[in-house]
């Protein structure tokens, strides 16, 4: 029996299928008292694992040679934690008429959160970009996210992130940063392992995702929050979306090659600097935002699947692109290539004449 796929015309990620479906669980039969007890520590287990299989996947040498490429990982920390949280708070301004204020909240707290790591990588290797650049960048952002991200929402959110204190701090490097240490010091072990079995770092991946998710709009629909949030201003946070998404693309790409970056590395800038993770945004917010955190991360949720179906186009047109210039490249040499025989069958025609 053939193994069934995704149809290639359909134009949804099944993966957004199932986050769709993940919310749509959560409304219906949302978690309470001890199952949400239950499936909120399971959903952190989850995300630690994820960060220990990021760490022992992560090689040593890897890091250390991408250290070298300094100038592409201080432009993508720059997109990443100085740029997007300027224009965050550039859109207040929109409140109240365009976004209310948790939701202009929740959009701030999404321009603090670090970069992805999977898809970040995926993209760039569709788009013939510089993968190892890529997994550096992501990886580098991801462990200063950790304390930047916490930090910079005490600065800019202030009281709203009512969780937010040395403690907080402590759960998240906890949460993160250890097992990514641990997984590290585990590579000589087990990295040829995970290494060999990528599928799984890639399903254990999204189904943290999922956990985090439905724990987060389990809480949400207990607390009844979701009761906040019109079908209006739901699409006025989508359209302020998708206008960040353009800004931040526009900018990593074209401002990469005014800082003469080449081709491969503007690939990894924009895919890298122009992104945002859900995986460790989630925990984050859980743990600075307490019980208002499934508010808090519907705008990140949002902008991390319109990320995926954006950046997915446009990597396909980018290797495309690189095919293009390829072909034009080796057709100059194939036209040189068979010019001497034709010189060499006039020269002889012309000796013959003469003779």
């Amino acid at each position: 029996m053939k193994r069934l796929q995704w149809p290639r015309w359909m134009p949804i990620d099944p993966y957004i299928l199932l986050l769709l479906g993940t919310v749509g669980l959560a409304a219906l039969l949302p978690a309470r008292g001890t199952a949400s007890d239950v499936a909120s520590g399971a959903s952190t287990a989850a995300i630690a694992f994820l960060f220990f299989l990021y760490g022992a996947r992560l090689s040593t040498r890897e890091a250390l040679d991408g250290l070298k490429h300094w100038r592409l990982h201080v432009t993508v920390l720059a997109c990443t934690f100085a740029v997007f949280p300027l224009l965050g708070l550039a859109a207040r301004g929109l409140v109240p008429v365009v976004l209310t204020h948790p939701l202009y909240q929740g959009l701030l707290f999404l321009t603090l959160v670090p970069s992805t790591i999977q898809s970040s990588i995926a993209f760039t290797s569709m788009a013939r970009g510089n993968v190892p650049a890529a997994i550096c960048a992501g990886s580098f952002s991801s462990l200063v996210g950790i304390v930047i991200t916490p930090l910079l929402a005490a600065a800019v959110l202030g009281g709203s992130a009512g969780g937010f204190s040395a403690d907080s701090l402590v759960k998240i490097v906890l949460q993160l940063l250890v097992p990514f240490v641990a997984g590290q010091l585990l590579r000589r072990w087990i990295g040829g392992f995970v290494t060999r079995h990528k599928k799984v770092l890639g399903l254990v991946d999204r189904g943290s995702i999922l956990l985090v998710v439905y724990t987060a709009f389990s809480a949400g629909m207990v607390q009844g929050i979701w009761s906040q949030v019109s079908p209006i201003r739901l699409a006025g946070l989508l359209a302020v979306e998708a206008v960040l998404l353009a800004v931040m693309l526009a900018l990593t790409w074209y401002g990469a090659k005014a800082l003469r970056f080449d081709r491969a590395d503007r690939i990894a800038i924009q895919f890298a600097g122009s992104k945002k993770s859900l995986a460790a945004g989630l925990p984050m917010a859980s743990v600075l935002f307490g019980a208002h955190a499934s508010l808090a991360v519907l705008p990140l949720m949002l902008f991390h699947q319109m990320q995926l179906m954006v950046c997915a186009v446009i990597a396909k047109r980018r290797a495309h692109d690189a095919e293009a210039a390829a072909t034009e490249v080796e057709a100059p040499e194939q036209v040189t290539a068979s010019a001497p025989p034709s010189e060499t069958r006039t020269a002889v025609g012309t000796g013959t004449r003469s003779g």
